[in-house]
């Protein structure tokens, strides 16, 4: 026997699931991951938004939002300098 002990963990799984909601809210969260994922922005800000998200057990923002820079300004509003892929290839 490996000494892990099953009926712990699962209980420890359960008490984790109850605590943000239960099923439903855990539904929720993964639906906003999603969002957050599929949505607009740079990996530090869909990571912001991500943990934003969690903090709120259950919450799914809309598929359309995007997250809130450090400024306030969503990420598409904002102007940004262009990047060697914006750029015409040379030639």
């Amino acid at each position: 026997m490996n000494g892990m002990n099953f009926k712990k963990l699962t209980d420890q799984a359960k008490a984790a699931i109850d605590k943000r909601g239960g099923t439903e809210a855990l539904k929720g969260d993964l639906a906003g991951l999603k969002n957050v994922a599929k949505g607009k922005g740079t990996f530090k800000e869909k990571a912001q938004a991500a943990k934003d998200s969690l903090n709120k057990p259950g919450s799914t923002p809309a598929a359309g939002d995007t997250p809130p820079t450090a400024s306030g300004v969503p990420p598409t509003a904002q102007t940004q300098p262009p990047t060697a892929r914006d750029l015409p290839p040379r030639g």
